[in-house]
């Protein structure tokens, strides 16, 4: 598919099927997902990236089995609101990887969700180590969470 509004993805979503929260990383992308009835998001798994090539092939493996709906995927705005390159990178990426797949993309601001992810580990008493090898997949629940929250309200 493509890159669709979260407006469009609330009408659009097949009943069943969870949605995917990502986090993309310079050197890694943390992956969460949602319940079958898209309500709470779920921490899973970091790819450690290579090329694309090998990161879109492990994302699209990891995505079919759970046989995921739609993806959600942070974009790095900055605090002002303006795109700088981290955002430009990640829309990159998303553009060549929309060929390859059905499934529909949608962007969501992350901003601060990296902070907020990491304080919810420390108040969780989660140790430094466990944290830095946790916190991609914690901000990619974040983000997904937030646009979880705001597909309820659409739903209404």
């Amino acid at each position: 598919m493509s890159v669709i509004s979260i407006e469009e993805l609330a009408a659009e979503l097949p009943a069943g099927r969870p949605l995917a929260g990502l986090d993309l990383g310079t050197k890694t992308i943390g992956i969460a997902i949602s319940d079958l009835g898209v309500s709470f998001a779920t921490p899973r798994t970091v790819i450690k990236r290579k090329k694309f090539s090998q990161d879109a092939a492990a994302l699209l493996d990891l995505l079919g089995r759970d046989t995921v709906g739609g993806v959600i995927i942070g974009l790095p705005v900055n605090m002002d609101g303006s795109e700088g390159p981290r955002a430009q990178s990640t829309r990159a990426f998303i553009r060549n990887l929309t060929p390859l797949t059905p499934l529909p993309f949608v962007f969501w601001d992350e901003r601060l969700s990296t902070v907020a992810a990491e304080r919810t580990l420390i108040e969780m008493d989660v140790s430094r180590k466990r944290r830095a090898e946790r916190i991609d997949a914690a901000a990619a629940a974040f983000i997904l969470q937030g646009a979880l929250d705001r597909i309820q309200v659409l739903r209404e």
